[in-house]
């Protein structure tokens, strides 16, 4: 899997291949991509808080094992699409699903 870099100067994008960057510049690119998971995994724990909060309102319990296992069902074929083991996505996404049940659970 290839991704394209924005220059800080121009905004233009680099098409070089990750072959053709030097190892510095693709440790450069891994922190960039990983600032960006922990971004996002932010902005994820936001949301399911904020459902936590709405579920709490309105008197729901804080598993859903069907809606668990559409997430599951999604992480699956969105791994299959970007050709990753859906074996390591899935784990993630189980971890985080836990997580935020544990965090629910105690915030309520």
């Amino acid at each position: 899997m290839t991704r394209e870099s924005e220059t800080a100067t121009d905004g233009g994008t680099d098409a070089r291949t990750p072959d053709e960057m030097t190892l510095d510049e693709l440790r450069e690119e891994i922190q960039s991509i990983d600032r960006e998971i922990v971004e996002l995994i932010a902005q994820r724990t936001y949301v399911a808080d904020t459902i936590a909060q709405v579920k709490d309102e309105q008197g729901l319990p804080t598993t859903d094992e069907s809606q668990e296992q559409q997430v599951m069902d999604r992480a699956g074929t969105n791994a299959e699409q970007f050709d990753v083991d859906a074996n390591l996505v899935k784990a993630i996404f189980r971890l985080l699903i836990e997580l935020n049940k544990v965090e629910q659970r105690e915030n309520r």
